[in-house]
């Protein structure tokens, strides 16, 4: 689905951002949060990455970036752009001179880390050449790569540290009259990435990408991100979100994309709620569960599905669900809106609530 087309339930106290258009896809202002994801193939393998970021828009990906380790992957950005219908960022770090190569091979967006930069003279060019293509660069600070002077002040990487590193290099582009911005300062630590956007995002008006860095598996990661990223959100802070897994990137969106469901600020697809199982179920829950996530498309209108283990917490505590089921021995109710259909027999239920699903959307 469009970006444009998501209706998103943001909250009120949302930090007002000025917009930043990225390719196709603007964010800060209202717009809503864009799911960003990173790309694990050689760049400079055109055909591979251009058919993993089309299997991430598939999953609700808005914004792709891809690392720009060399020559090659800077110049294999002119042939992915063309094959791809979501904006592209180039990832660099080191080589000052792939970031002038990225923006004239047609990148939507610059990602550098100037701690990761020897030669700041080079700013100067990267700055001067994103102005004549109207290209938004990101500042992207990590807890791994603060500068020395820094962590001698504050002894070890901090929330204060990474602000004031940002605030430095904000200060050189805002010096050169460059403000066609975006920040990020992650941590692997959660509670120093929540810090460090708190304060930032009272310093500035920029659009911020929140992300907590090197997050680790989907087991500890995905808690981490929810808890940080989500935290976040809450607050009313962030416009670009990317969940960071050592995983497949098709789990990073949707894990964004989960995120942003649980807190109303998109709401496109399917929302299921399931119960955990008890001594009273009827049916083994999780196979269900899980048999109906395989079987079933993504809906075209946004839906809340429950399939509850027994009577009950069926329609009961199910009430808000468009459709569900809740079982009973050998056989389930059908509901819808919280209120009883009827009865249908075991081997008919999954069926007969796809059916239901489809009816519903229609």
């Amino acid at each position: 689905m469009a970006l444009n087309n998501i209706k998103s339930n943001i909250n009120q106290l949302r930090r007002h951002a000025r917009q930043v258009p990225i390719g196709k896809v603007t964010i800060g202002g209202n717009n809503p949060i864009a799911v960003q994801s990173m790309t694990r193939t050689k760049t400079s393998d055109i055909e591979t990455t251009v058919d993993q970021i089309i299997g991430l828009q598939k999953a609700g990906c808005d914004i792709v970036r891809v690392a720009v380790p060399d020559e090659s992957a800077a110049r294999a950005l002119t042939s992915i752009k063309r094959q791809i219908d979501i904006p592209l960022v180039a990832d660099i770090h080191f080589d000052p001179q792939l970031a002038l190569l990225a923006i004239e091979a047609g990148a939507d967006k610059i990602r550098i880390n100037p701690g990761t930069f020897t030669k700041t003279s080079m700013l100067t060019k990267i700055i001067t050449q994103a102005k004549e293509k109207n290209i938004p660069i990101r500042i992207g600070v990590n807890s791994g790569s603060i500068e020395r002077d820094l962590l001698k002040k504050y002894g070890k990487p901090c929330a204060a540290a990474l602000v004031e590193s940002m605030l430095r290099h904000l200060a050189a582009f805002e010096k050169l009259s460059f403000e066609n911005l975006v920040l990020s300062l992650k941590a692997s630590d959660v509670n120093m990435t929540i810090e460090a956007y708190q304060a930032i995002a009272a310093k500035t008006d920029y659009p911020l990408h929140l992300g907590i860095t090197e997050s680790g598996t989907s087991r500890m990661g995905i808690i981490k991100s929810a808890i940080g990223i989500g935290a976040l959100l809450q607050q009313g802070i962030g416009d670009t979100i990317r969940v960071s897994l050592t995983d497949a990137p098709v789990v990073e969106v949707q894990t964004a994309i989960d995120i942003l469901r649980a807190l109303n600020l998109r709401r496109e697809g399917l929302n299921l709620v399931s119960c955990p199982g008890c001594g009273r179920q009827q049916a083994d829950i999780l196979k269900i569960v899980h048999a109906f996530e395989q079987m079933t498309e993504p809906p075209p209108k946004p839906i809340t599905v429950a399939i509850m283990g027994c009577e009950v917490n069926g329609p009961g505590e199910a009430r808000e669900a468009d459709v569900g089921i809740a079982f009973g021995r050998r056989k389930a109710v059908l509901f819808r809106n919280g209120s009883v259909l009827r009865t249908i027999p075991e081997e008919s239920i999954l069926d007969e609530l796809r059916c239901e699903i489809r009816r519903f959307c229609e």
